[in-house]
Formats: C-alpha cells, sequence, structure tokens
C-alpha cells in the first residue's frame, strides 16, 4: 500500500542518491545505459513523487480511497486488508508524473484479482465489489488526464494479467487459473483505438478468432516505445536485447 510516508521516504532517498553522486566519480565512470538511468532518477523523479505539487481536484480525481474490502469481508480474508486497492489511484497519479519526468516503463500493480475463494483469497463477489471500481476510477482518471496534457500519443497503457480464469465459479465462490484465454486492453500509444480485438468461443473457454500471444504483446508494446527500424541500426545495443524487441510481430488491428 502506497502511503503518504512511503513518497516522503522515496523523495528523501533520491535526494540521498543525489548527493552521494555529486561527491564521488561513480556517474562518469557507469556504462551510457547506467547514466540514462542516472539521469532519469537524479534529474526531475524526485519531484515526480511529490503529489502536493498536484492541483487537489486532480488528486481527487484519481482518489480510490473509499474501495476498501466491507469489514465483512475483512473479518473472514486475512487478505483482505493487503489486497485493498485504496492505493490504486495514488500509483497511478504518480505514474502519469514519472512519465512526464522522464521514465520510460513504469509498472503499476493492482493485486487481488487471485480470486479462488477460501479462506485467504478474495471470493468473485468479495473481491469484485472493490477492486473492480478502483480500477475504474483510477485508469479512467489517468486516460482523461493523460488526454488532457496531449500525452496520449506518447503514453501507452496497457492492462494486463499473468493469465486468465476459469469460465465457471468453483466451490469457494472463486475463479481458477485458465491460461487458454485471458483479457488485455490497450489505450494511448499512438495505437490505434477505440476496437475490440479477438472474440471467445460461447463459454469463455477459448479463442475463437485467430489468438493473440505473449510475443505480439510484447512487439506492440516495443513498437509503441522505439522506432524499431531505427534501433537496428543503432550501435552498442546488446544482440539479445535486439533481438527481443525486433523479433515479434505487433498485433495488426493496432498498427
Amino acid at each position: 500500500m502506497l502511503t503518504v510516508f512511503d513518497l516522503q521516504r522515496q523523495v528523501a532517498q533520491v535526494d540521498r542518491l543525489r548527493r552521494d553522486a555529486d561527491k564521488n566519480e561513480s556517474l562518469e565512470l557507469a556504462n551510457r545505459f547506467e547514466q540514462q538511468a542516472f539521469d532519469v532518477l537524479l534529474r526531475g523523479v524526485a519531484d515526480a513523487f511529490d503529489l502536493s505539487k498536484e492541483q487537489q481536484p486532480t488528486i481527487q480525481r484519481y482518489d480510490t480511497g473509499a474501495f476498501s474490502p466491507s469489514h465483512a469481508v475483512q473479518q473472514r480474508n486475512s487478505y483482505a486488508r493487503q489486497f485493498s486497492p485504496v492505493a490504486l489511484g495514488k500509483q497511478m497519479l504518480l505514474a502519469r508524473r514519472l512519465c512526464e519526468a522522464g521514465c520510460g516503463f513504469v509498472t503499476v500493480t493492482s493485486p487481488g484479482w487471485d480470486m479462488h475463494g477460501g479462506g485467504k483469497e478474495f471470493t468473485m463477489s468479495d473481491g469484485t465489489a472493490s477492486l473492480a471500481p478502483a480500477v475504474d476510477k483510477a485508469v479512467s482518471a489517468f486516460i482523461e488526464d493523460v488526454e488532457t496534457r496531449g500525452l496520449s500519443s506518447k503514453i501507452l497503457l496497457v492492462i494486463t494479467g499473468e493469465f486468465g480464469r476459469t469460465p465457471r465459479i468453483n466451490k469457494n465462490g472463486g475463479r481458477d487459473h485458465w491460461g487458454n484465454l485471458c483479457t488485455l486492453a490497450f489505450a494511448g500509444g499512438g495505437l490505434t483505438m477505440g476496437q475490440v480485438i479477438g472474440k471467445s468461443d460461447r463459454t469463455g473457454s477459448e479463442p475463437n478468432s485467430d489468438p493473440i500471444s505473449s510475443s505480439n504483446v510484447l512487439a506492440t508494446i516495443m513498437h509503441s516505445l522505439f522506432d524499431v527500424g531505427e534501433l537496428r541500426l543503432l550501435p552498442g545495443v546488446p544482440k539479445d536485447v535486439e533481438r527481443v524487441i525486433t523479433s515479434g510481430t505487433p498485433i495488426r488491428e493496432l498498427i
């Protein structure tokens, strides 16, 4: 859970890193990629962690503090407080600020979707009641904010998980792992928006159209991050890195 104290501590740590770098020659001895990482950390990111610089209406638009699981759910589910999405909005706002500060890739986690039911995990009804509206509010705020700032073509939002879920509810009121089908969403990044790509069979068990693989997803993200053709001509890019970035095929409907 991301708190104000956590943010203040992160700002202090970045300030300390900046002072240490000024005192020694470690930055001068770093390779090109390490220098780029230092540049991101020391020239702007500290300010990105300071949410007090945002206008209050913007903070309120992102705020997911009200979406904590009910007391009854917390009483019977030992993970409910840990998986409470009350900080998700602040994390999404922080992600937008980090992108503006020059971070090329930001990951925001929304835990608790492992809804197997039973003693530790949410049931579908318990988990969805708090997690889904929090994601709805935080993501819609992010998309609107990025659009207002004229950054939609520069920032790609990808919403995905590790795998899908069984089409049927299990005996504990949850759903189990299902690797054959899952949902993901893209927003922005200069990709073609406003469409649904692919479909499932009538039970939501298997793809009923050309399947999209994780390799296609990775290639789509790389296409948004880089000019892949130009990357092939850059000197000094490790071959393994170049192969990962350039080998896949993007989702054709998005390009």
